[in-house]
Order: C-alpha cells, then structure tokens, then sequence
C-alpha cells in the first residue's frame, strides 16, 4: 500500500528533526540523520514495490477468474454437444431415411466434443498459473508490508536517539534497518 498522508507527513517531521540535529556538530547525530534520511528512502522503495506486488495479485486473480469463466462456458459447450451427439446417435440407431445424416451430425459434434474438451481443459490450465501467480504476489505483499513496517520502526527510534543523544536508539534503528532490508530481499527470493 501507498504510504498515508499522516505516514508522509511523519516522515518529513523526523526528517526535519534529522537536518536540524545535524547542524548540531556532534558526529552521532550527523550519524543519526544520515541514517534517518537513507531509511526515508529505503521505505519509500519498499513502500512502491509493495503496492506493485498489490496490484500485480489482484490482477492476477481477475484473470484467474476470467479463465474460470472461459473454462465453465467451454464445458457447458462441451455438454451440450455431448447430449446432442447422443440424440443424434439415437436417432441413427432407429433406422429411417435420415438414418445416415443422423449419424454423420453424431460424428460431427463428438469431433467438436474433443476440441471444446481440450480447450476447456487449457482455461483450467491457465486458471490455475494465474492463481499460483496471484499467491506469490499476495505472499510479497505481505513481506514487503513486514519490511516497511519494520522500517517505519527503524525512522522513528533513530529519530529517539537524535532527541535522547544517546546511541542504542541509533544502533537499534540500524538492527531495525537491517531486518526490514533482509524482509524485503525475501519477498523477492
């Protein structure tokens, strides 16, 4: 999903927050806002790859459903040709004039049963890619929501060690930092 405007609101003031503690001269706190401002990016990456992975499974679902749909009418077809190359066949069976055209019709439509049964089976086929498509789109997702997530957390304890001038926020953040990365390298493995 798209970052919320409160969510860009948030990471400009921790922005702010960085740039101001920079002209501060302390090197941890240059350290800190170099940090904050290379995470703001990171997340905004992570952010844009995971409303892609988003859209890319939804996608993939309607077209799963679309194949569902093409699969259902093609068996449908392939029912009514079967009925009706049964009725023909039974009206080749009982003799009379028309006996042979009746059974030409039969052997027609049973030629049209394989073919409407092989495309039938081929929707089936492609339904079923798409959904396994829509699942590894759906399984990035959420990896990619854990990554922005845990590298929200990171913007927002670095930002603690800039109002604390202490270090273990600013180590914290890069811990936070690190598993967000390795979260969203995974959701591409």
């Amino acid at each position: 999903m798209t970052d919320s405007p409160l969510e860009e609101l948030e990471a400009h003031e921790h922005m702010e927050h960085a740039e101001h503690a920079a002209h501060g001269g302390d090197p941890l706190l240059t350290y800190v806002s170099i940090t904050i401002a290379m995470l703001a990016v990171l997340s905004a990456v992570v952010g844009s790859l995971e409303t892609v992975a988003s859209g890319q499974a939804l996608a993939q679902k309607n077209e799963a459903v679309l194949a569902q749909a093409r699969a259902s009418d093609s068996w449908a077809f392939y029912q009514a040709k079967s009925l009706k190359k049964h009725i023909y066949g039974i009206a080749a069976d009982g003799g009379g004039p028309k006996a042979d055209k009746y059974r030409k019709t039969s052997g027609e439509n049973a030629a049209d049963e394989e073919r409407i049964q092989g495309e039938a089976k081929a929707f089936e086929k492609e339904r079923d890619e798409k959904l396994k498509l829509s699942q590894t789109d759906e399984d990035r997702h959420h990896k990619l929501t854990v990554a922005a997530t845990l590298l929200h957390m990171g913007i927002a304890i670095a930002t603690i060690a800039i109002i604390a001038r202490r270090r273990w926020p600013w180590l914290a953040s890069l811990v936070l930092a690190a598993a967000g990365s390795a979260v969203a390298v995974w959701a591409y493995v």
